[in-house]
């Protein structure tokens, strides 16, 4: 297979599989909603970086390892299902705003440094515990043995192109006035709904056989 057949067939299964919802749309449209577009983007930094722990073992072989070993799995569950379970906790603790407050006397959330929140997409995207048995699966498609090394790189830089573009897209949305506008009024039942949602994340994959 050819770098431009690879490319294509990369972009068309890492497309639809960014586009599913999962914990990194979960947490970046509770960073957009909550946080503003800023928070959002560099959220999706954080993700698209992400990406390359998994592109990394992957090329280099160790994702077969860890999708075949019990207990290198089970500690990647717990540690990724543990690190949604917090995250969902803290949306869940999300306060009301006083409905006399003005637009203007609403004090803002507490605002998180941009290496945070960058940090806050890279553990959720590199603690997921299905991203090995996708990723081998992805490489499997196309990687050779005489595969040269500036091919991966290629695939794995395009990934992460393909990631940040698709939160990018999906931060532009949710940032829209009209939409935070609504936001204003139902902000703490957004968080709390999210956080609910990333705890059964944290859960199910804590509990899950496979």
């Amino acid at each position: 297979m050819d770098l431009w057949q690879g490319l294509i067939l990369i972009t068309s299964i890492h497309l639809l599989a960014a586009a599913s919802p999962g914990p990194d749309f979960v947490l970046v449209s509770q960073q957009t909603l909550s946080r503003g577009k800023k928070a959002g983007l560099l959220c999706s930094v954080g993700i698209a970086l992400g990406l390359s722990i998994h592109i990394l073992y992957s090329a280099f072989g160790l994702a077969a390892v860890i999708a075949n070993s019990t207990s290198l799995l089970w500690l990647i569950k717990v540690l990724g299902g543990g690190y949604l379970c917090y995250l969902g906790i803290k949306g869940l603790l999300a306060k009301p705003i006083a409905p006399s407050a003005s637009a203007e006397s609403v004090a803002p959330v507490k605002p998180l440094s941009g290496a945070k929140t960058i940090g806050l997409g890279f553990l959720c995207n590199a603690l997921n515990p299905k991203a090995p048995i996708y990723f081998v699966s992805l490489f499997t498609l196309v990687l050779t043995p005489d595969i040269p090394m500036g091919h991966l790189f290629i695939y794995g830089v395009w990934m992460m192109v393909i990631q940040l573009a698709w939160f990018s897209a999906v931060v532009g949305l949710l940032s829209r006035p009209a939409i935070n506008r609504k936001f204003m009024r139902l902000g703490h039942w957004l968080d709390r709904i999210l956080g609910g949602a990333m705890v059964a994340l944290g859960l199910k994959i804590i509990v899950s056989k496979s």
